[in-house]
């Protein structure tokens, strides 16, 4: 039978090049989005593609509804064999300067969110004996960075989270992963939210500067959208996967640092000014 696959975040970047990439490969995808009136470039990528796709409103903030979603996909599908948790939001902004209603919007978008579709979804596939459960976390879900206090502390939550759930969820035939990407040319970064800088200004320039070197030689959405599809569709089981080299390298370096100071001591360089010559 066709495979039925759910792909959150789906009106621009990763989520809308995976889910056309998923439609190539022969599932039927429910492409969801807090908006569909923001539908216009999946549809146009999807005609492209000569694939064609279920869009429906899921907003993942908003759990029971977003569960609600999960179950009437099921219902009318017959089954849900990919949940692939993609949609996120960033945010720059250090400890300082962030408030408690943008710590809960980073926790609630990153975290509760893949937290309570993952949940949705688990019985569904338990009882069918397979399916898989991917979330598109980060690099920032296992190298914490500056500026990135409480967006990468929401994706090492999410990361740990899936990491312990996925011994259980596979003893019953259901594969939970994650995927992280470095830096992807999206409207990502542009519809995250910053903070002022206060005392920090300095640092944040060098940080900006650096992270603009980085995105204007980013990894483009369609190959990391690819690279998902990927992992959605692999024959053998990994937990962790990365979705270009640069991303490879950066996880790597992180999970390979016991004591950390090879990490912080890098990081570090981000966020000084540049030398005078």
């Amino acid at each position: 039978m066709t495979p039925v696959a759910l792909v959150t975040g789906t009106s621009s970047g990763i989520g809308l090049h995976t889910a056309v990439e998923l439609a190539r490969r022969g599932h039927t995808v429910v492409a969801t989005m807090r908006d569909t009136g923001r539908a216009g470039r999946l549809r146009e990528a999807a005609d492209a593609a000569g694939v064609s796709l279920d869009v429906r409103r899921l907003d993942v903030t908003d759990h029971a509804s977003a569960a609600a979603v999960v179950g009437q996909v099921h219902a009318d599908h017959g089954r849900l064999d990919v949940l692939v948790n993609n949609a996120g939001q960033g945010l720059v902004g250090t400890a300082e300067q962030l408030t408690d209603d943008q710590l809960q919007a980073q926790l609630d978008v990153n975290y509760l969110g893949p937290v309570n579709l993952t949940r949705a979804a688990l019985p569904l596939m338990r009882e069918a004996g397979e399916g898989r459960i991917l979330t598109v976390s980060s690099v920032g879900g296992a190298v914490g960075q500056p500026f990135a206090d409480a967006y990468c502390g929401a994706k090492f939550a999410v990361e740990g989270f899936m990491q312990s759930l996925a011994p259980v969820a596979r003893s019953v035939g259901v594969w939970v992963s994650v995927v992280e990407p470095a830096a992807v040319g999206s409207d990502f970064v542009d519809n995250g939210e910053r903070t002022e800088a206060g005392p920090y200004a300095v640092q944040l320039d060098a940080y900006l500067a650096r992270a603009a070197t980085s995105f204007a030689n980013a990894q483009s959405a369609e190959d990391a959208g690819s690279a998902v599809a990927d992992a959605a569709t692999a024959d053998e089981y990994r937990f962790r996967w990365q979705t270009s080299d640069a991303a490879r390298t950066f996880v790597g370096a992180s999970l390979s640092d016991l004591d950390g100071s090879r990490v912080v001591d890098y990081t570090s360089t981000w966020i000084e000014p540049p030398t005078e010559g």
